[in-house]
């Protein structure tokens, strides 16, 4: 059932003219005393969204440093997505929860993927709430157990939370992006970590990429490169608001009528309302030629969400709630002025008015993106400074040292 996501290979060596001064090196004395270190990472999927972006880069950043790091995708039926879909909204603040029907539902699967849980591990970590339950059903799996969350949960809807809650507590370590996320109760529990995530900066999606070969590849998808460029790269899920995108985009046309839209995501294994918000957006767009909604069933992939990046005037990530949002790292990394909602992790990127503008409504959206757009020198001070930011503190490289000094401190 739990099946092994095939890796490739990476270099730490590969980083160090990139990371941080001394963080190769500390990683390094890190894992001396960890060689051989078993880790198992489980997660839900093993694409279509920066849980897996994340795990494709650290655990072969594992392996290179000398650990035996594994990585496996649980099995469910589309059930059982449907209610882990609607949990992860409900934590966020949606009214509606799951029934009771649903929970035992949700609990079969957990006990069907533990009783196909092999091996004897060293740290497992789990990521988000799809397979929290693997820890209650087979403890005796690993010696270390810890529960990774991506989401935002600074105000979940009481009944999710409560029934998860002594799940959480149970790990020997909880990590969290942000102070704010861990619920009432745990934040005097030696277990909490604070850890944001990060992006891999020599990724297919974040390698340096020529301006030429951007507006190539733009342009296969029907963007006049000569025109400008909005784009916002997201799930299509109404916490990101791809529809407070389009409204913003319509309000930018009143004054740059010549502007363009990418809306541009993927689609899931675990996110089954995904197809039926997508098609809500494209019915939003009302037939604009202008507006451009792509996914990876368009054949976008991870150097087609590059081009647009890079190509892009602006960037854009209008979320109403974000557990971080590391589309917005992605752009900052690129040097793109990003304009993005100013919820969950996104704050932690962007310092309003200096590295990007943070805004609360369709209309402030606009407002700064027709600002940007008609001074290209702001735009390139909010770029620059955005990627010096993201250099400094949200690359794969320092996400590593953070994961080694966690594992060091659990198997002291």
């Amino acid at each position: 059932m739990l099946q092994k996501v095939a890796l490739g290979q990476k270099s730490l060596a590969d980083y160090t003219h990139i990371a941080s001064e001394g963080t190769i090196e500390r990683i390094r004395a890190l894992a001396e005393p960890l060689q051989g270190h078993r880790v198992l990472h489980v997660s839900a999927t093993a694409f279509g969204g920066g849980v897996s972006e994340i795990l494709y880069t650290i655990v072969p950043l594992m392996r290179d440093a000398g650990l035996d790091a594994h990585w496996r995708v649980i099995f469910g039926k589309e059930e059982f997505f449907n209610a882990t879909k609607l949990l992860h909204n409900s934590l966020q603040g949606a009214e509606e929860t799951l029934t009771d029907e649903q929970w035992a539902l949700f609990d079969e699967v957990n006990a069907l993927n533990a009783e196909d849980l092999h091996g004897d591990w060293d740290t497992i970590v789990i990521h988000d709430p799809q397979p929290i339950g693997l820890c209650r059903d087979a403890p005796q799996k690993s010696r270390n157990w810890i529960w990774r969350c991506h989401i935002d949960l600074s105000e979940p809807n009481p009944a999710p939370i409560a029934r998860l809650q002594p799940l959480i507590e149970a790990y020997d370590a909880s990590v969290w992006h942000m102070p704010t996320y861990v619920p009432s109760g745990m934040n005097g529990n030696g277990g909490v970590r604070i850890v944001p995530p990060a992006i891999d900066p020599l990724s297919p999606k974040n390698m340096a990429f020529s301006p030429e070969d951007a507006a190539f590849v733009c342009h296969q998808f029907g963007i006049d490169v000569d025109r400008p460029l909005i784009t916002q790269v997201s799930r299509f899920d109404p916490w990101k608001d791809p529809i407070g995108v389009i409204d913003a985009y319509r309000g930018v046309t009143e004054e740059i009528p010549e502007v363009q839209l990418a809306l541009v995501g993927s689609m899931a294994t675990d996110d089954p309302e995904g197809r039926e918000f997508f098609q809500h957006t494209v019915e939003y767009a009302d037939g604009d030629p202008d507006i451009k909604i792509l996914n990876n069933l368009n054949n976008v992939g991870a150097i087609e969400v590059n081009a647009f990046q890079s190509q892009s005037d602006v960037c854009v990530q209008k979320s109403i709630r974000e557990g971080f949002g590391l589309t917005v790292t992605e752009a900052l990394w690129k040097g793109r002025p990003t304009v993005a909602g100013n919820v969950g992790g996104i704050p932690l990127q962007i310092e309003n008015g200096e590295s990007g503008f943070l805004v609360d409504s369709p209309a402030e959206c606009a407002r700064r993106c027709v600002e940007i757009l008609s001074d290209p020198e702001l735009g390139k001070r909010l770029g620059r400074a955005g990627k010096e930011y993201t250099r400094r503190h949200f690359l794969s490289p320092r996400l590593l040292c953070d994961w080694m000094e966690l594992l060091t401190e659990l198997d002291s």
